[in-house]
């Protein structure tokens, strides 16, 4: 005992130094920082004579422990402000908490009885089952918490205080405190007069901040404005990545709607759309989110997934879209709906009882109409379930394209909907020519549509080297680089009500309270 005691006597003597230099800062006030007083001094020599020092740290949330991550950060605005006061200067170091944070939002909208429940069922977790082995550094970095309530046992929070978190305002008057400890204890220079928490849990902090913004309003420095982010719908405010349970890196994708207008029916569609009264006197548009909306005037027809679910929705007092819920979903949070953030729903249809309707595709070169056909690969969880088809350009729409006109009778379709409808050359690129889907469904020996690997390879090939070294061959851009080209022809889609912008996340987004994100 004795030799262990010698081992760090070395230790706990720089220990008892640190101890004691901190008590006395504490007892002399010594890091506060307040206005020099000095009369005999005019104002403008007033910070000649007095230089100071302002140094800040962004708010840390108050939903945990300040951790390794807060202490590496803190310690660079510490040694700034013990530098600049050996110099001499006047230094204030004030220390705010930011008391938000999706694990406080979440026990806002949860009540105590769940979480309480929830705690109970977890306490009968069986802890004994044979764990896989992980490598060393996994396991280091690993904390084995899967619920809050181990995350929270985790911080040294006794067990039988854990149920008070259910309450979003416990979370305030718990954390702050023990932030303050650690601070002192790493021996930062704080004015911790000048400490406080945000947020409208705080009256002046939240009166303050609102003061900021109307004056920035009233001089015309800021608009209040909307823009496309990742949206949850349940916490009513955008979802950046720390309030997400998945997704994280997730931006949005900007899609261009074509409006392909009904000209006919199928006769299943017809046999169960024709007596709705929901949409007579309505415009009823199958509409498509593409990347590239240069490439409309190759449109041959348009592709739908036969297992896949349709609903038509109600966009304003004229227009009807067919599309899937989830895209519907979307649309409405971006002013296609007669209520923001509500869609309205007149009717479901199978995407098998669409084949043979007949559209009117925007810019394309067949103006009398082109048909609705299946594809195997139509995802309900990308764009709206509804795929336009440029076979001239993209490999995937040449692949079943081709597919349907080998196996008509397969795929249960007619002839005179595909045949003919040949691909329409709409650019050319050096590489390709002016039918780069064929070309590259050549090159990569793709057969079929369920050549997916190949495809996806091919797909962005010509998505490349069409934007980068394409050249338009058709419409008012002819000419032009598709560069040059693509934004404008899309701005003239929007301009004729033949197409508008439409933004989605790029893949699932899952925010913390447990809502998919638009």
């Amino acid at each position: 005992m004795e030799q262990d005691n010698k081992k760090f006597q070395k230790r706990d003597f720089l220990r008892s130094i640190e101890q004691d230099s901190q008590n006395r800062w504490e007892a002399v006030q010594a890091f506060e920082a307040s206005a020099p007083e000095d009369s005999s001094v005019a104002l403008e020599e007033l910070h000649v004579k007095y230089p100071k020092y302002f140094a800040n740290f962004p708010f840390p949330y108050m939903n945990g422990r300040l951790h390794l991550g807060h202490a590496f950060s803190v310690s660079k605005v510490e040694f700034a402000t013990g530098y600049e006061r050996m110099k001499g200067k006047n230094v204030l170091f004030p220390f705010g908490f930011h008391v938000t944070g999706m694990p406080i939002k979440t026990t806002d909208s949860t009540p105590v009885e769940a979480v309480t429940k929830d705690l109970a069922n977890q306490l009968q977790l069986n802890d004994s089952a044979p764990k896989p082995k992980r490598p060393a550094k996994v396991a280091a970095k690993a904390t084995g918490a899967k619920y809050q309530f181990q995350i929270m046992q985790s911080m040294g929070i006794p067990l039988e205080e854990i149920h008070k978190f259910a309450d979003p305002q416990h979370w305030l008057t718990y954390f702050p405190p023990l932030a303050i400890e650690d601070l002192k204890a790493l021996g930062c220079k704080i004015d911790w007069r000048r400490s406080f928490i945000t947020t409208d849990a705080n009256p002046y902090y939240d009166s303050f901040a609102r003061w900021q913004f109307i004056r920035l309003k009233e001089r015309n420095k800021i608009k209040f404005g909307k823009r496309y982010t990742i949206y949850s719908p349940v916490d009513k405010q955008p979802c950046m990545d720390h309030d997400r349970q998945s997704g994280e890196g997730v931006g949005p994708q900007d899609y261009t709607g074509i409006k392909m207008r009904v000209l006919d029916w199928s006769p299943q569609a017809q046999a169960q759309l024709s007596q709705l009264p929901a949409l007579q006197g309505k415009t009823v548009y199958l509409v498509a989110a593409t990347l590239r909306p240069e490439t409309m005037y190759g449109q041959t027809n348009c592709f739908v997934g036969t297992q896949l679910e349709y609903g038509l929705f109600q966009i304003n007092d004229t227009d009807v879209f067919v599309c899937t819920r989830r895209s519907a979903r979307n649309m409405c949070f971006q002013g296609l709906s007669p209520v923001d953030g509500e869609y309205c729903q007149l009717a479901t249809i199978q995407g098998k009882d669409l084949i043979g309707s007949k559209v009117l595709a925007p810019l394309s070169q067949y103006s009398s109409g082109i048909y609705v056909l299946p594809m195997d690969n139509v995802l309900a969880t990308k764009g709206t379930g509804v795929v336009t088809s440029v076979p001239s350009d993209s490999p995937d729409d040449y692949a079943a394209l081709q597919d349907l006109i080998k196996k008509p009778d397969y795929y249960q379709i007619d002839r005179t909907w595909v045949e003919p409808f040949v691909p329409v050359p709409v650019l050319t690129t050096p590489q390709y020519g002016d039918m780069t889907a064929a070309a590259l469904c050549k090159q990569f020996k793709i057969n079929s549509q369920k050549d997916k690997v190949q495809l996806a390879e091919a797909k962005e090939l010509a998505y490349k080297e069409g934007f980068y070294k394409g050249t338009m061959l058709v419409g008012p851009y002819a000419g032009q680089p598709v560069q040059e080209a693509k934004p404008l022809i899309r701005q003239m889609l929007i301009d004729q009500n033949e197409g508008f912008a439409y933004n989605e996340p790029e893949n699932l987004v899952m925010s913390r309270s447990g809502d998919e994100c638009v």
